[in-house]
């Protein structure tokens, strides 16, 4: 699942409603509350989620990847992305996660947080800059600042196909532009999602933006497939 938060400035409960209906084992978040407020305010956010934050926040730009306790997380890090001065500073957030146990479904993937530019010729370098520090199963989930046929969208689904359904999401009181997406790794296999009720209510009020999720299966492609398992990303 992937939601920019508007920095917390909207209806704080319905967004963790919108976040507890779908129940995500992995959370992108953008426009968490920067610097020493992310210390302050995103502990409490991810709490009321069911979700934990490993605290990672110097060079984030605001994003943060939050995960639920069924996962075993293997590491986390954190990358910043140059913006030109005054603008909002950008970043991204990572997290190693892999299911429980010794199956295929166990097997480690890489989940980013990304939030572009405003600016298209810095979003195709920063685009470039995440994609370079990634390896092959991997996750990109955020807020791009375009849709597709924009130069940075393109660039990051050559190599990950796009994999959440393209709706709009921007504005949330009525979605016009699909500037949140999911990509995903060729390996990693969109399964049927289990229903979820979303209140729409709670949809427009959350944040400016509306969330983005999808669920996949991470066992690779070379697993039998009876044992493979799903997780919602």
């Amino acid at each position: 699942m992937s939601y920019n938060l508007h920095d917390l400035r909207d209806d704080r409960a319905a967004a963790i409603h919108n976040v507890r209906a779908v129940d995500p084992d992995v959370l992108c978040l953008q426009e968490v509350p920067r610097r020493l407020t992310t210390e302050i305010r995103l502990p409490p956010f991810a709490r009321a989620c069911g979700m934990v934050w490993h605290r990672r926040r110097l060079g984030t730009g605001g994003t943060a990847v939050l995960t639920s306790p069924r996962l075993v997380v293997h590491g986390v890090a954190t990358g910043r992305l140059p913006v030109r001065f005054p603008d909002r500073t950008r970043g991204y957030a990572a997290a190693t996660v892999s299911l429980p146990g010794s199956g295929p479904w166990a097997a480690p993937v890489t989940v980013v947080s990304v939030h572009l530019s405003l600016r298209a010729v810095e979003r195709a370098a920063h685009a470039a800059v995440v994609l370079q520090s990634l390896g092959e199963r991997a996750v990109v989930a955020g807020d791009l600042n375009e849709g597709p046929g924009g130069t940075a969208y393109d660039l990051v689904a050559a190599r990950y196909p796009a994999v959440s359904a393209g709706q709009p999401t921007f504005p949330a009181q009525r979605p016009t532009a699909p500037l949140d997406a999911v990509f995903a790794e060729r390996d990693l296999r969109v399964v049927p999602s289990a229903p979820v009720t979303v209140e729409e209510r709670d949809l427009r009020a959350g944040s400016d933006h509306r969330p983005v999720w999808v669920d996949l299966d991470v066992s690779p492609t070379s697993a039998p497939t009876e044992q493979s398992r799903p997780a919602p990303d």
